[in-house]
């Protein structure tokens, strides 16, 4: 399985320029409002909370939530995004800590966060069932863990696709890289949103909320943005 992580980190590591271009539209853009939108469902904004963004990538949630005046720290096993949240974070003017790490095993002392987000990596994870385990670890007494993620190792190819979408420039030897990552990582892993609420509850998260709407909020516009796997949110409470 290690090789497959440094699989996915050379990966990653290809696509930061364009990766980072596009959340930079994002968050300066109307898009990131949706995305504010579905996380005060579930954090409270009117005090200053310490959050973990895991798989931070090149920093969106984690600038997002930082220009709400919270202290987050964001983490990404992929040394090259790291870097780009850093520079970004100067070139925005919006403070956050960011560190390479593992999502499996974040290194940080327990009860350290109220709040951990997510977007788009457990499916790419080869031990789900240890980072939540790590995660419920990590938070405090009436934290909440907040995963916006899509069952992406059994997702279909979708019918009807606009011009431009989240992923029209990724180079076809990428594309068949990711279809591999998929294959390798699919029969480890049991259809999605139903095995998290299993593994979220043996981990010792007691409410566990689905919500299968937030695709359709967030991606209703065929736009440069748009994401054809339907993603789902979770929210699991200590």
């Amino acid at each position: 399985m290690e090789a497959l992580k440094q699989r996915m980190t050379d990966y990653w590591s290809q696509r930061v320029e364009s990766f980072s271009a596009l959340r930079l539209k994002e968050l300066e853009g109307n898009k990131h409002l949706l995305w504010l939108d579905e996380m005060k469902k579930y954090i409270p904004m009117d005090r200053k909370l310490k959050i973990l963004d895991v798989g931070t990538g090149t920093g969106f949630f984690a600038f997002l939530l930082a220009d709400q005046g919270h202290d987050v720290t964001g983490i990404d096993l992929t040394p090259d995004m790291i870097r780009e949240a850093q520079r970004m974070s100067k070139a925005l003017g919006i403070p956050a800590d960011f560190y390479v790490m593992d999502a499996e095993m974040p290194d940080f002392p327990p009860g350290s966060f109220d709040v951990i987000v997510s977007r788009n990596l457990t499916w790419a994870l080869p031990h789900m069932d240890r980072a939540y385990q790590a995660w419920r670890r990590l938070l405090k007494k009436d934290g909440v863990l907040i995963n916006f993620d899509g069952d992406y190792c059994r997702e279909k190819e979708p019918r009807v696709l606009p011009a431009h979408h989240a992923h029209t420039d990724i180079a076809p030897d990428l594309m068949d890289e990711y279809e591999h990552l998929k294959e390798e990582l699919k029969d480890s892993q049991q259809p999605r949103p139903q095995w998290d609420r299993q593994l979220l509850a043996r981990a010792g998260f007691s409410r566990i909320h689905v919500d299968t709407s937030v695709w359709f909020h967030i991606y209703g516009e065929m736009d440069e943005f748009y994401n054809p796997t339907p993603i789902f949110t979770i929210a699991a409470y200590v």
